[in-house]
């Protein structure tokens, strides 16, 4: 009798549609915490805040990450529930599925990648430069190509793309059935109602955890903070902020932005007024040099310890400027220079009125002097697509706009354009041309060379380019202003031209308070003959605000004015503030106090010093502070309706 031997079928591995998910949705999860993690970790520092800040923080991503592990995880569902059963075991379908997932997980590696490093850049999530800069994709992604070793970080990501495919295919195995699963529609049903639950739960905005900014940005998801950056460039200012009877508004306004010799036209809803002035003075020349990113902490006469990264400047202002020691940036963004200084325009929450759909008209300091009979122009290293740059300056006062593309032959370029030296000389160019035309000129220069990825022609600096270092590049920068002014010293109209030198914004955001002012010094030098009769510190608290008064008030003509800032000047001891925004949160400092006002109404005090950056979060707004809060409140509410009725503007 022949023997039949009894063999036990092989155990199913089978992996089902589900459990695909969960492993998709159990990777997505590790990464976002991971990253949180490593945030946590490294820049935890930073933050004055209990180990529960830090805690708390870990909680309230997890939330959130779930919420995005589902939404990343739901289309991979559909994939496989939707396509045909003939298309899913045909090897040219499993070669896509496979490549989708490949790349799929090639992007999530890049993209917390990325989310380091923006954090280490920015001390945030995903903000609203994220997104402005994808809308510029020349710069960002030439800059990115520059600054990185861009190749091997690709091919790191591919290599885990492909690391995650061939451990989800042994995972699934040939034993184990099928690679992809079929799909049916409980799965899909399940995250689909899973991520419908959590969404009212979340909110586009993190909610303040009370004490550090930094917190709220460890505690937020980099794709969560895109979308909320995309979504939310317009705010309704009187929906997110405290506001107050509008009436009571303007008129505590007027009171802040008038002063002597002034005389307000009209009553009512309204900030436009006469500056008196002599109409005899002669119409002098005035050029505005805006410095990019060139914060008060390079230069040793403001306090920086060690070698200054700016002897030239130094000097400068050491030997015949007016050097104003105790200004602040109105923002962390070059569109926010160009409104504070530009058009001494409070920085409202949201995006700077440069590329606002609203800002074909509004009053610039080249408007201004256009009345008045001044040639005004604009000259930019870059390309003025970028960041609507032109589109702005041509609608708002200036009558020429010189951008790369009319620098002949530059001698050295970065994606942002081009360097420092070749654009002062293009300036100079024209301002000669004006001058012996006879023609009184206002021009803004706007350099781009101080960033990244921080390289410069060789041979003008010790140091080596190839090194790619900020503070390299700044000392170039410092370098080119120097050669400039010895240019322009030989020329006829260094006589009765007034220069101004202001940064944009500072160098970087650091500081853990809502608004980290420290990080937003700047410097100003005035310089001209004619203007400056003996050197000087001026140490009247500012803002990028008061820049085109104080350069007004330096001419000495009248003039009608709608602007926000004072001649610093002309103020008294203790009559100096500061307006300023951080991503969503706007505020103002006197020089004690920072009042900080946060979207939904959000109300944070600080009582410290700026110089030296330290502060201390008050419980609530002091009775000392009161006055303070309630002008914030009425500066920016004013700002946001003149704006938003297109009446920041002079009309003829």
């Amino acid at each position: 009798m022949e023997q039949t031997t009894l063999t036990r079928p092989p155990v199913s591995r089978d992996r089902s549609s589900g459990a695909l998910a969960l492993y998709i949705f159990g990777w997505l999860m590790a990464m976002s915490v991971a990253l949180r993690l490593v945030l946590c970790a490294r820049f935890a520092g930073e933050t004055h805040g209990p180990f529960a800040g830090v805690l708390w923080a870990m909680a309230m991503g997890i939330h959130r990450d779930v919420l995005v592990a589902l939404v990343f995880t739901l289309p991979w569902l559909l994939w496989l529930r939707w396509v045909p059963e003939r298309w899913r075991t045909r090897t040219w379908h499993r070669l896509l599925f496979h490549a989708a997932l490949a790349l799929f997980w090639a992007w999530q590696v890049f993209q917390h990648a990325l989310e380091f490093y923006f954090f280490e850049e920015f001390r945030s999530r995903f903000n609203t430069v994220s997104v402005d800069y994808l809308l510029y994709p020349h710069e960002v992604f030439v800059n990115i190509w520059e600054s990185y070793p861009i190749v091997r970080i690709i091919g790191v990501c591919l290599l885990a793309g492909l690391a995650w495919v061939w451990i989800a295919r042994r995972w699934w195995g040939p034993r184990g059935g099928a690679f992809p699963p079929s799909a049916g529609w409980r799965p899909v049903a399940v995250v689909a109602l899973l991520a419908a639950v959590l969404v009212p739960t979340v909110p586009l905005r993190l909610k303040s955890s009370g004490e550090e900014r930094l917190l709220n940005e460890f505690a937020n998801n980099g794709p969560l903070a895109f979308l909320s950056a995309a979504i939310t460039r317009h705010l309704d200012y009187t929906a997110f902020y405290p506001t107050m009877p509008l009436d009571e508004a303007y008129a505590r306004a007027r009171r802040l932005v008038g002063g002597t010799n002034t005389a307000f036209v009209g009553a009512g809803r309204s900030l436009v007024r006469e500056m008196g002035g002599d109409t005899h003075r002669p119409r002098h020349n005035v050029v505005v040099l805006l410095e990019e990113s060139l914060g008060s902490e390079f230069w040793g006469s403001l306090g920086r310890p060690g070698e200054t990264l700016m002897p030239e400047m130094d000097k400068l202002a050491a030997s015949e400027g007016l050097l104003f020691t105790h200004l602040y940036a109105s923002g962390n963004r070059t569109v926010r220079g160009m409104e504070g200084v530009l058009s001494s325009f409070p920085p409202l929450p949201g995006d700077s009125i440069v590329v606002r759909d609203l800002s074909d008209h509004v009053e610039t300091v080249a408007r201004t002097l256009q009345r008045d009979g001044y040639h005004t122009s604009f000259f930019y290293g870059g390309r003025g697509l970028f960041d609507g740059t032109k589109f702005f300056a041509t609608r708002n006062g200036y009558d020429r706009f010189f951008e790369l593309k009319d620098i002949p032959a530059p001698v050295f370029t970065t994606a942002w354009g081009a360097c420092d030296e070749d654009l002062y000389d293009r300036a100079l160019v024209e301002f000669r041309k004006w001058n012996e035309a006879g023609q009184p000129f206002f021009s803004t220069v706007l350099t781009v060379s101080n960033h990244k990825p921080y390289t410069y022609p060789t041979g003008r600096i010790a140091e080596d380019p190839a090194a790619r270092k900020r503070e390299h590049v700044v000392k170039y920068t410092d370098y080119a202003l120097g050669r400039f002014f010895r240019q322009a010293r030989q020329e006829a109209f260094w006589t009765n031209t007034l220069f101004v030198v202001v940064a944009d914004h500072g160098a970087r955001v650091y500081g853990s308070e809502e608004i980290p002012i420290k990080s937003y010094e700047i410097p100003m030098v005035m310089v001209g003959p004619a203007f400056v009769k003996a050197p000087d510190r001026i140490g009247a608290l500012g803002s990028s605000l008061d820049v085109a008064p104080t350069i007004l008030g330096r001419l000495g003509r009248p003039y009608r004015s709608t602007f926000f800032g004072r001649d610093l000047l002309k103020i008294l001891p203790g009559e100096g503030r500061v307006l300023m925004n951080h991503n969503r949160d706007i505020g103002i400092f006197d020089g004690r106090h920072l009042i900080v006002l946060g979207i939904r109404h959000g109300v944070s005090c600080y009582r410290g010093d700026g110089r030296t950056g330290e502060f201390q979060l008050l419980p609530e707004v002091p009775a000392e502070a009161k006055a303070l809060y309630d002008d914030a409140i009425a500066l920016f509410q004013v700002a946001d309706d003149l704006y938003q009725h297109e009446r920041f503007r002079v009309d003829r």
